[in-house]
C-alpha cells in the first residue's frame, strides 16, 4: 500500500507537471486576456454541467461494484459497468441537445461580464467543447474500474497526452491566429484519453457489451448512491460558477487569474492528497463492506496524517513565497504586471484553504465508503451558502483575492461539519492521537519556512529572484524533511523509507 502511494504520487507529479506546462503556455501566449478567459470558460462549462454526473457515478461505482463482484462474480460486475455506461450515454445525449440549444444562456450564467464579440466567441467555443462529455463519462467510469483492480498508473497518466494536445493547440492558434483550433482541441484531447483508458481496461477483463437495462436494480442502487453525490458536487460547481462569473465582472482576465492560481493549488492537492485518497479509498470501502469500523478509522487517520505531513509545509511555502512563485512560473510573454498582481492575490488566499480542502476530500470519501452520500451533500450545501455569501462580502474589499479567500474559509468550515457528522456515525474517531504528530509537523514547517525566507531575502539582491527562490525552496524542503526525521513524526516512514529504498536501488 505504501509503495502504491509513492508510485502514484510520482505519476501524479508527472501528470500535474504537464498540466502546469499547459497553463504556462496559455499564460505565455495569451496572458490573462479575453481569449484566455473564453478558452477556460468553454472547457469548464461541460465540466461543471456534466462533470458532476460523472463525479457522482464514479464515486458511487467502487462500493457498488465491490459488492456485486463479491456476491455475483466479475462477469456480473462487468455487465453492470456496461449497463451503467450505456444508460449514461442516453442521458448525456439529452443533456447535450439541451446545452446546444441554450448555449448562450449557459455562457451568460457562467460569465456575467461577457458581452459582444467575447460572448459570441465563448458561445462558439462552448458548442465545440460540449461534445467531449461523451468521452468524459466513459473515462471516469473505467478509471474507477481500474482503480478497483488496483491499477493506478494509467488513470493517473492520461492527463499527459491531453495536456500535450492542448499545449500544441495553444501555440498553433497563437502563431496562426486561427483561434478555432483552441475550440476543437479539448474534444480531440478527451478522445485520446478515451482510447488509452479503454485499451487499459481491456487488459483487465473489461469488454464493451450491448446492455441497456435502465430499470435494473443495480442502476437504481447507483442512482440512489450517486444522486446525493451529484447534488453535493453540483453545490461545489455552483461555487466555481459564482467565482468565475464574479471574476469576469471584476476584471478582464479575472477568470484566467483565478484559474492559474487554482491550477497551482489543485496541483498540490492532486499530488499530495489525491494520491492517498485514490490508493486508500478502495481499502476503506472494503473495510466498510466487512463492518470493520476500527480498521476503517485507523486507515482514515493514517491517510490524514500522511496528507498533513506534506500539505502543511506546502501551505507554508505557498503563503510565504506567493508572488515569487507566480513570477517564476508565469512572469513572461503576455503575462503582464496586472496578471501577476491578480494571480498572486488569488494564489495567496486559495493557499489558506489547502489543508481544509485536502482533509475534506478524505472525510467525504469515508462517508461514501459507508454508502452515506447524503451527509456530504448537506455539508456541501452549507459550505456553498457560506462561500457565496462571503464572495459578495469579500470581493468588494479584496477583488479576485476575496473570491479565493471565501473558498478557503468555506472549506475549513466544511471540514468541521464533516468531522462532527462522522463522529455521530462512528463514535470516537481517535483524532486526538493525531495532535502530537500535527504539532510536530507545524513546528518543522514553520521553522524551515522562516529560515528559507531569511535566505531568500539575503540572496535576492545578489543572485536575482528566480535563483534565490529555487535555492530557498530547496533548503526549505531539505530542512523540513530533516526535522521530520529527527522528530520521528508518525507516518513519515511512508516517504523517507520509500525514497531511501529507491535511492539504494539506483546506486545498485
Amino acid at each position: 500500500m505504501k509503495k502504491a502511494v509513492i508510485l502514484l504520487m510520482v505519476l501524479t507529479i508527472v501528470s500535474k507537471v504537464s498540466g502546469f506546462l499547459r497553463d504556462l503556455t496559455l499564460a505565455y501566449f495569451y496572458g490573462a486576456s479575453e481569449i484566455s478567459d473564453v478558452f477556460l470558460l468553454a472547457i469548464s462549462i461541460p465540466t461543471i454541467v456534466f462533470g458532476v454526473i460523472a463525479a457522482g457515478i464514479s464515486t458511487g461505482y467502487i462500493p457498488l461494484y465491490s459488492r456485486i463482484e463479491n456476491k455475483l462474480g466479475e462477469r456480473a460486475g462487468i455487465e453492470y459497468t456496461n449497463n451503467l455506461i450505456n444508460v449514461l450515454m442516453m442521458l448525456t445525449t439529452v443533456l447535450v441537445a439541451l446545452a446546444l440549444i441554450f448555449t448562450e444562456y449557459l455562457v451568460k450564467i457562467f460569465a456575467i461580464g461577457f458581452e459582444g464579440e467575447t460572448l459570441a466567441l465563448a458561445v462558439m467555443f462552448t458548442r465545440f467543447s460540449i461534445f467531449g462529455v461523451y468521452f468524459t463519462i466513459i473515462i471516469r467510469i473505467l478509471s474507477a474500474y481500474l482503480n478497483y483492480k488496483k491499477v493506478f498508473a494509467v488513470p493517473s497518466l492520461i492527463g499527459i497526452p491531453m495536456n500535450l494536445v492542448l499545449i500544441a493547440a495553444i501555440a498553433i492558434s497563437s502563431r496562426t491566429e486561427w483561434i478555432y483550433v483552441l475550440a476543437m482541441a479539448n474534444v480531440v484531447a478527451l478522445f485520446i484519453q478515451f482510447l488509452i483508458i479503454v485499451v487499459a481496461a481491456y487488459r483487465y477483463a473489461f469488454r464493451f457489451q450491448a446492455v441497456f437495462q435502465p430499470k435494473d436494480r443495480h442502476i437504481k442502487e447507483m442512482a440512489a448512491l450517486a444522486f446525493p453525490v451529484i447534488l453535493g458536487s453540483s453545490v461545489s460547481q455552483i461555487n466555481r460558477l459564482v467565482d468565475r462569473s464574479l471574476a469576469s465582472w471584476i476584471s478582464v482576465g479575472g477568470i484566467s487569474s483565478l484559474n492559474y492560481a487554482n491550477t497551482m493549488n489543485t496541483a498540490f492537492l492532486g499530488i499530495f492528497v489525491s494520491s492517498f485518497v485514490t490508493v486508500f479509498y478502495p481499502d476503506i470501502s472494503r473495510k466498510a463492506a466487512k463492518g470493520d469500523m476500527e480498521g476503517l478509522k485507523y486507515t482514515m487517520n493514517q491517510t490524514i496524517i500522511g496528507v498533513l505531513l506534506l500539505i502543511i509545509p506546502v501551505t507554508a511555502g505557498a503563503l510565504a513565497f506567493a508572488e515569487p512563485i507566480v513570477r517564476f512560473l508565469f512572469g513572461r510573454g503576455a503575462f503582464d504586471e496586472t496578471a501577476v498582481t491578480l494571480t498572486t492575490s488569488a494564489f495567496f488566499f486559495y493557499s489558506i484553504g489547502l489543508i481544509g480542502t485536502g482533509v475534506n476530500l478524505i472525510l467525504t470519501r469515508v462517508f461514501y465508503a459507508l454508502q452515506d452520500t447524503k451527509s456530504p451533500m448537506i455539508n456541501s450545501a452549507i459550505g456553498m451558502g457560506i462561500n457565496v455569501g462571503l464572495n459578495f462580502a469579500l470581493a468588494p474589499l479584496l477583488g479576485i483575492g476575496g473570491l479565493a479567500l471565501a473558498t478557503s474559509i468555506s472549506a475549513l468550515i466544511t471540514v468541521i461539519l464533516l468531522t462532527q457528522g462522522l463522529r455521530r456515525k462512528l463514535g470516537r474517531l481517535n483524532l486526538t492521537k493525531l495532535v502530537p504528530s500535527t504539532l510536530k509537523i507545524v513546528m518543522a514547517a514553520g521553522v524551515s519556512t522562516l529560515i528559507a525566507l531569511m535566505l531568500y531575502g539575503a540572496a535576492e539582491s545578489v543572485l536575482g529572484m528566480n535563483i534565490s527562490l529555487v535555492i530557498a525552496l530547496s533548503v526549505m524542503v531539505l530542512l523540513y524533511f530533516s526535522a521530520v526525521y529527527l522528530l520521528k513524526i508518525e507516518g513519515a516512514d511512508i516517504f523517507i523509507k520509500g525514497i531511501m529504498r529507491r535511492f539504494k536501488r539506483k546506486r545498485n
